[in-house]
């Protein structure tokens, strides 16, 4: 009966400094034990003595995620590299028809910048391309939102982008331009595009954003035209890996995975550059 006794005391003890806390009453910080409850300190308001980056140093970056019904799933690697690049991961989930234009808005107004991953082949006949009945299609909802994203985003240059795997060919696709879509027809080393694979990629231009190194890649598709988009890496087979407009601050696809590639230069600091430019256009 003593030790319940007791313990309603703390209850009631501490229900009194959580009622103090809502009144806006400092909370205390002492470093001897608290005398009602032996076994309790005060806890100090680590938030004053830390406090946390603004928004603006932590630049909020949308992550497209993948249709698996009755689910949306994204995988840990992207929000992983989002967040060691100093940025704050925000997954996207695709939104239902009716609701995707409201959707593609609420996210431009929530993100300083956006990764578009990677997933399955899309269809292409919108872009004036029948599609290979050998692909394995991406679901319909998740294409469309992607499509009204970048879309969207046309309207605004200074917002930054990065597209992988999927996200570059549908940026290609934006841009006019064209895919191979089963690349063993025509492409003798296209294993080595595939499963995970390692291999090394070349920049194509001169002062570009990109650098000679090995990647990590995972696809069955490639770009063969990237309409208004520049070409600035290729693999040593001709592929194309990675593509850009340089007339905005980032808007850059790469074919390979980022999100897995053990080079720091054409893996997290991809993310980097990413974070950094939301970054300064969150300021603005």
């Amino acid at each position: 009966m003593a030790g319940e006794a007791i313990n309603r005391r703390c209850v009631v003890f501490h229900l009194r400094i959580l009622t103090a806390t809502r009144r806006t009453v400092k909370p205390r910080t002492l470093t001897k034990p608290n005398p009602r409850c032996p076994n309790r300190r005060f806890i100090p308001d680590m938030a004053q003595n830390n406090p946390q980056p603004s928004h603006s140093a932590r630049p909020i970056i949308g992550i497209t995620t993948l249709v698996d019904e009755p689910n949306t799933r994204v995988r840990r690697a992207y929000p992983n590299a989002v967040f060691a690049a100093g940025g704050t991961p925000v997954l996207l989930p695709v939104p239902r028809p009716d609701d995707r234009r409201e959707a593609v808005q609420r996210y431009l107004d929530l993100c300083d910048g956006f990764v578009l991953t990677g997933g399955f082949d899309p269809t292409t006949e919108r872009y004036g391309q029948p599609t290979d009945p050998r692909v394995t299609r991406e679901h319909p909802d998740r294409q469309s939102f992607d499509e009204a994203l970048l879309e969207a985003l046309a309207s605004e240059p200074l917002r930054p982008v990065l597209g992988v795997c999927l996200g570059m060919q549908l940026m290609a696709l934006h841009a006019g331009g064209r895919l191979n879509q089963w690349m063993s027809d025509t492409i003798p080393t296209h294993a080595v595009h595939y499963d995970d694979n390692r291999h090394p990629i070349s920049p194509a231009v001169e002062q570009g954003p990109i650098l000679a190194g090995e990647v990590t890649s995972w696809h069955r598709q490639a770009v063969d035209d990237p309409g208004r988009l520049r070409v600035i890496a290729v693999a040593d087979d001709g592929v194309i890996e990675a593509i850009d407009d340089p007339d905005r601050p980032y808007y850059l696809g790469v074919q390979w995975h980022p999100e897995r590639t053990a080079t720091t230069a054409l893996g997290l600091d991809l993310f980097r550059m990413l974070v950094a430019t939301s970054t300064a256009h969150a300021r603005r």
